[in-house]
């Protein structure tokens, strides 16, 4: 365990409260101490849920270790089926109870509760929130899901069930508003979706389906696996994100339904692909991006930033460490390294050696954006309340792609309308004293005195005054360290800011290959001429 200002993921226990909270009939007893209820507030204030999550703490206290702390939990888990009824309830400890070791799901069983009760057996020291989930929806599949019998007969279109999609989870709620209307546009019923409003009992149905579509990999893959594997049904391996992936998705869930898929790819299109089509989107074209967040979404969001939107990814990573292989087999595509990590700290100097255009990350990653002055946009969670939008917001399907097209393009086109209001700061109406356009000519601006301050002699720069650059970021350069000059850094800030990036690394790559260590007004044009040809 590592002490952290930021971190990724919660303990495992929190992954557990967020399929409790998305189901319905299920109660969850945690043995925890007083101070671990503060999990209620991300579902209350972050999710912003009209509901507390459905769990009942035993909230011992320090004086409370002196006695039976077993009895405490017996006692909480009797009271909680009391007063709520569920029709199954999980038991466990949080990462602090772990230590006292009263083992809830032996107390739980030996209370003879008349409804199924779920032991959760989740290493708070070497696990973490997603995995303490994904063990939690297949402890639940597994023991809910009934012995194999005959799969009840269709209606005429075949089945599917949804899998993955919990509280507090990125876009779960629109996410799965688009995969369901994709499934019937696709001719395929949606036998349960779980957890996401799932009770027990429907859970007990899951083998009446066909086939199940995974919409989130760390949350519902190990449970597909294990229905593969009792029941025969197939699973999806295409995560719907981006207008490419969401055709593979539509041919791959109709080959598993045996359905033809081509009529509907024949009529569907994103809003998107206009702009690919004009000439404003040459603009995009091979802006640098740095990637992170959980697997899944970094994945899809590389490749829809490399195929889409023409950008160059530069970084890609993610925290989730269960899926570091397919963020491995994901970097080779782009050649970059992969970032495996859940330190924020790392991820900062990844991102600023990176020298990226646009950031795409967490909320983590926002601010680390922020302070270093480079836009961007949130992918993955762990995210604040500003993205648990009121409006429908996906990130799967035709839709998300146009969602997502709007939230990665806009913080590069704000960065240039910025730079168009600096480059006409000495406008008539731009300035900054210039009464507002939409004020009409006629309306009178308040004068504000200006401060009078002391006259300060002006010192004049040296003409051969120099500025230190960073280090070139590849091993072959790392030796290689040259200096601006004044005159030819100043010659730089006129570059507009979004090419500006470029323009430096061009020309030190070019001072470089000629062996020049002091970078002039006459090496920038140079480098110019030379890369302009």
């Amino acid at each position: 365990m590592q002490l952290t200002l930021w971190t990724y993921e919660g303990p495992p226990h929190v992954g557990a409260m967020r399929v409790a909270t998305a189901m319905k009939d299920v109660h969850y007893v945690l043995h925890a101490p007083q101070g671990d209820t503060y999990a209620d507030l991300l579902f209350t204030m972050i999710e912003r849920l009209p509901r507390r999550p459905p769990v009942t703490y035993t909230t011992f206290q320090a004086r409370d270790l002196g006695s039976d702390t077993a009895q405490l939990f017996k006692t909480a888990a009797q009271e909680a089926y009391a007063r709520f009824q569920p029709a199954a309830m999980l038991v466990g400890a949080s990462c602090t109870a772990e230590l006292i070791q009263d083992d809830p799901g032996g107390l739980a069983q030996a209370l003879n509760l008349p409804v199924p009760v779920v032991p959760l057996e989740l290493p708070s020291y070497q696990r973490k929130e997603n995995w303490g989930a994904a063990e939690t929806f297949y402890q639940l599949v597994r023991t809910l899901a009934g012995a194999k019998r005959e799969r009840a007969p269709g209606q005429g279109r075949p089945r599917c069930n949804v899998l993955g999609p919990t509280a507090l989870g990125y876009r779960h709620r629109d996410d799965l508003r688009e995969i369901c209307g994709l499934l019937e546009e696709i001719g395929v019923d949606v036998n349960v979706v779980a957890p996401l409003n799932a009770t027990p009992a429907d859970l007990a149905r899951l083998q009446d389906a066909e086939f199940n579509v995974v919409m989130y990999p760390e949350i519902a893959s190990v449970a597909a696996s294990w229905l593969q594997r009792s029941f025969g049904q197939p699973f999806t391996r295409t995560v719907p994100i981006g207008v490419n992936a969401t055709h593979d998705f539509i041919r791959e869930v109709a080959q598993l339904a045996g359905l033809d898929a081509e009529p509907l790819l024949a009529r569907t299109a994103s809003r998107a692909r206009w702009y690919a089509r004009s000439v404003d989107s040459t603009y995009l074209t091979g802006k640098r991006v740095f990637i992170f967040g959980d697997a899944t979404h970094a994945v899809a969001a590389a490749r829809v930033a490399a195929q889409e939107m023409g950008f160059t990814v530069v970084g890609l990573g993610t925290y989730s460490r269960e899926f570091a292989r397919e963020i491995r087999e994901a970097a080779k595509l782009y050649g970059v390294e992969p970032l495996i990590t859940d330190d924020y700290l790392e991820v900062e100097e990844a991102i600023l050696a990176a020298q990226p255009e646009l950031v795409l990350g967490t909320q983590m990653e926002r601010h680390i954006a922020k302070r270093a002055g480079i836009p961007c946009a949130v992918i993955s969670a762990p995210v604040h309340v500003q993205d648990f939008p009121a409006r429908y917001s996906p990130q799967m399907g035709f839709e998300g792609a146009c969602v997502l097209f709007d939230t990665w393009v806009h913080p590069l086109m704000m960065g240039l309308e910025e730079h168009l209001i600096g480059m006409f700061r000495g406008d008539s109406e731009f300035h900054e004293d210039a009464t507002p356009s939409h004020l009409g000519g006629s309306a009178r601006r308040r004068e504000t005195p200006a401060p009078v301050a002391a006259p300060v002699p002006a010192t004049p720069a040296p003409a051969n005054e120099t500025a230190p650059v960073a280090t070139a970021t590849d091993p072959a350069a790392a030796a290689w360290v040259a200096t601006w000059q004044a005159d030819a850094e100043r010659e730089l800030k006129k570059i507009p800011f979004f090419v500006r990036g470029k323009a430096r690394r061009n020309t030190e790559l070019y001072a470089r290959e000629h062996g020049l260590g002091v970078i002039t007004l006459d090496t920038l044009y140079d480098a110019k001429a030379h890369f302009s040809r």
